[in-house]
């Protein structure tokens, strides 16, 4: 963890890019809570506003430390909250409106991601959120958007891999469609938020407004398949699955290398590659088959192309032939397990994984985000909260409630 720690850059300003910039977070499990990280690790006070009768569903998604749940426990909750405050409030109690509307009055920003409606019903629209203070941003970020004839439907990423396209062309032409590793809408939505975040708060600066900001996560993730989408617009072709390969390289996959369940990624694009391919392998006879000599005629017999590539990729070991392909200028790559990518030498020396010791997962790492600033690079300061541990905190010393008051909101479980 140690040597993680001392390639962090302090801010060359001493201050973050976002310090000072409040942000109160209504979100929930994936997309949202990346959207406020990009703002809390850069120094915004980004405080998570969650109920104990209706935790974050992160907190109890898996994998959990030592295989034990609970609601400090998920990693992935760890990974995607880290430098945030968490605090409880039941919004549906009688007595909540009061406390939210303080906490309002202090947020520059607020970020909610329920079905749309949810606000509505909890009279905090952006309507009401404005009413409460006149220039606050208030980001919605829902599936489908908040408008429309589909837009009250509910969903997770999962959801809209399938919604969006992705699952349709994802798998092999003779099967059927394969789901995704992941929720991978999830992770591709967040940018634009922040982008548009980043937007509505320079234009503050200059005009004193605030802004509504209605992102819909369904149309952010169509933008990662426009040319397939492109090319039914233009050519009424509809897109296929077509596995590992491409219609631009051959051979182009995956293929088995020396050990248990070890594979190397290879595109030959060009008949240099080709070539290059070819002395890396040990110039195999079955190479010298005029088939395979130009590009056609390589896509023409692919299924049997990939069968001999495979069988002489198994003779070696996967880092041995992909530093031999890339020394030759053929695009090439490890597939890499989780334990290779923790101790990737590139990602170290960049810093990537955070160290954090928390108070039940103890000590671990978080990814970093994939860009650095060079005055004000963005920092670990916290490990992600146990749920509510900063009510206290938040409620009598930065809201100011006083302590008499604080107790039997706690009492009547309005803080709950």
């Amino acid at each position: 963890m140690g040597a993680h720690l001392r390639r962090l850059k302090p801010a060359a300003t001493g201050r973050l890019a976002l310090e000072g910039l409040k942000v109160a977070d209504f979100s929930w499990y994936i997309a949202g809570p990346w959207m406020v990280r990009y703002l809390a690790d850069h120094g915004a006070t980004a405080v998570r506003v969650e109920s104990s009768r209706r935790p974050d569903g992160t907190r109890v998604t898996p994998p959990f430390k030592d295989n034990t749940s609970g609601l400090n426990r998920s990693v992935v909750f760890a990974n995607v909250n880290c430098n945030k405050y968490s605090i409880t409030l039941d919004l549906g109690h009688p007595r909540a409106r009061p406390v939210v509307t303080k906490i309002i009055e202090w947020a520059d920003v607020v970020i909610e991601s329920f079905t749309p409606g949810t606000m509505e019903r909890l009279k905090l629209t952006y309507g009401d959120v404005k009413a409460i203070k006149p220039d606050i941003i208030m980001l919605s970020a829902s599936v489908q958007g908040q408008d429309g004839p589909h837009a009250k439907h509910s969903g997770f990423g999962w959801h809209l891999l399938a919604l969006a396209g992705f699952i349709e062309v994802t798998g092999w032409s003779d099967r059927p469609p394969t789901q995704p590793a992941s929720a991978y809408t999830d992770l591709v939505t967040p940018p634009f938020a922040v982008a548009a975040l980043m937007a509505a708060l320079l234009y503050r600066k200059r005009t004193g407004k605030g802004q509504y900001i209605d992102l819909s996560h369904y149309e952010a993730s169509t933008h990662f398949l426009s040319p397939l989408l492109l090319d039914c617009s233009v050519n009424k072709r509809l897109p296929e699955r077509t596995g590992n390969r491409s219609p631009c390289a051959a051979p182009h996959g995956a293929y088995p290398c020396l050990g248990n369940d070890k594979w190397c990624a290879i595109g030959v694009f060009d008949d240099r590659q080709w070539e290059g391919f070819c002395k890396a392998a040990g110039n195999p006879e079955w190479a010298r088959d005029p088939r395979f000599a130009t590009f056609p005629g390589r896509k023409r017999n692919e299924d049997e192309l990939d069968g001999l590539v495979a069988g002489s990729t198994a003779a070696f070991v996967a880092a041995d032939l992909v530093g031999r392909l890339q020394a030759l200028g053929v695009p090439a790559g490890i597939v890499k397990d989780a334990e290779e990518i923790q101790n990737d030498p590139q990602l170290q020396h960049r810093g990537h994984f955070w160290p954090f010791a928390h108070a039940e997962i103890g000590e671990h790492t978080v990814d970093r985000l994939p860009f650095q600033l060079s005055k004000t690079p963005a920092q670990p300061l916290r490990p992600a909260p146990l749920l509510g541990q900063d009510n206290e905190l938040f409620y009598t010393r930065i809201l100011g409630m006083p302590d008499d008051e604080f107790v039997e909101l706690l009492r009547e479980g309005v803080l709950d």
